[in-house]
């Protein structure tokens, strides 16, 4: 009796290992070249005092600011993938699909310009381009915060199998929490501008702040279904 041979389907994470050791380079190099600047990052929920200093709208792009933009759209587009692996949404999703992961970055890197561009359109048509400006860079602080929380985390259930549904869920959990309190946070600290055009704000809030995600949301449980 001829035993017939399977061919042994091997992942490739090299891709991924690349991108990971790449990140956490570009993370080292920046920790260096700002090293005070990086020390007050780090501790950005425990104390507002890094945007209290660097509250200046040229800081949107400075390479600080760049270099860390690269690192989060790595993280959260492994924490996508990672995800959808994990609750094997919308079909079994593999992990080391470099395909997938491209798509989700590019996605990821439009829609977050796309909404940039819009709200500058949006502010300057309401008159309130410099607090959304402010806004912006807030919220760009807070966001990449998350995407450097969650970077390490990826790389350990990246190499991980069985992982828990809890898990990713857990990272959102505290993920939204931090985005609520910086929320919180802009708006303590931009409350003069807020009230004197609070109609304007509460456009903008609804249709830049709530409605994307929401189309998002809609989108992707659509998908699902």
């Amino acid at each position: 009796m001829i035993e017939q041979l399977h061919p042994r389907i091997i992942e490739n994470k090299d891709w991924a290992t690349l991108l990971f050791v790449l990140a956490f380079a570009v993370v080292a190099i920046t920790k260096s070249a700002y090293e005070n600047r990086f020390s007050e990052f780090t501790k950005l929920i425990f104390s507002d005092k890094y945007v209290k200093i660097y509250r200046d709208i040229s800081h949107l792009k400075s390479s600080f600011t760049v270099a860390l933009f690269f690192v989060q759209i790595i993280s959260y587009a492994f924490f996508i993938q990672l995800t959808m692996h994990i609750f094997e949404f919308p079909v079994k999703t593999e992990k080391t699909d470099w395909m997938l992961f491209t798509q989700i970055v590019t996605f990821l890197t439009y829609f977050i310009l796309a909404k940039y561009l819009i709200e500058k359109i949006v502010g300057t048509s309401f008159n309130i381009d410099e607090f959304v400006d402010l806004f912006n860079l807030q919220k760009a602080t807070y966001r990449t915060y998350i995407g450097l929380f969650i970077l390490p985390v990826n790389a350990i259930l990246f190499y991980r199998d069985d992982v828990p549904k809890i898990v990713p869920l857990a990272i959102i959990g505290v993920s939204a929490c931090i985005s609520m309190f910086s929320y919180f946070i802009s708006i303590k600290t931009y409350q003069n501008t807020i009230i004197n055009k609070l109609f304007y704000f509460i456009l903008y809030l609804c249709a830049l702040e709530i409605a994307p995600y929401y189309f998002l949301y809609y989108w992707i449980t659509k998908a699902a279904q």
